[in-house]
């Protein structure tokens, strides 16, 4: 995993899910909680802003009336009703614990569902940035990491989902996915040995 051919995605991390008075923040928080997710993140930052990694988020945005969404079901129509990630709204911004590393953080726009993938640029840009290794933080695991993740292995990325560094809607489904779903497809680590396998890398 060479340092400048990897790309660290972040999605999710804006205050409706990662707040305490996010319009979704009770979705994910007791696996946030459990796992510290937003401490891990932001350590984990700290560490690879200093190296060549790419640091890309794809955060989800809808217009006020969500005309984007037609016909929704599932957590999309929850999004809706609830009126969450509205773009220009407090809940659509990046968390306040990132924001030391915006400028670090290259903001690709246009995603409207789970996979970050669609409607957006990105497989261009890790094209450019000639990105072999994905490796996923954020949230929900079991939606928006799972569908991204699966879409970059088809693509034909190696994939690594951070399992300290992501968070699903219970602790039991954040442990499943790890131990049962992105094994068929990923490789599963922490922050810790992401950095240990930049690190090892980087001196080869």
């Amino acid at each position: 995993m060479y340092p400048k051919n990897t790309a660290l995605l972040l999605i999710g991390f804006q205050n409706d899910y990662f707040s305490p008075d996010g319009i979704l923040h009770s979705v994910i928080e007791a696996s946030a909680k459990a796992i510290k997710t937003v401490e891990n993140t932001t350590k984990l930052l700290q560490e690879l802003v200093k190296t060549p990694v790419s640091i890309i988020a794809t955060p989800i945005f809808f217009t006020a009336d969500y005309t984007e969404l037609v016909e929704p079901v599932g957590i999309l129509k929850t999004i809706k009703e609830v009126g969450a990630f509205k773009k220009g709204t407090a809940g659509s911004e990046m968390i306040k614990e990132l924001l030391p590393f915006q400028d670090d953080i290259l903001e690709v726009p246009g995603k409207r569902g789970f996979n970050a993938f669609i409607n957006t640029n990105l497989n261009e840009i890790l094209q450019q940035r000639e990105i072999t290794h994905l490796v996923i933080a954020g949230a929900v695991t079991s939606i928006c990491i799972d569908s991204t993740g699966r879409s970059a292995h088809e693509k034909g990325y190696q994939v690594s989902v951070l399992s300290d560094c992501t968070s699903a809607r219970t602790t039991f489904e954040q442990s499943f996915y790890l131990e049962d779903v992105f094994p068929l497809y990923a490789e599963t680590l922490t922050s810790d040995e992401l950095l240990d396998s930049l690190t090892t890398a980087a001196l080869c």
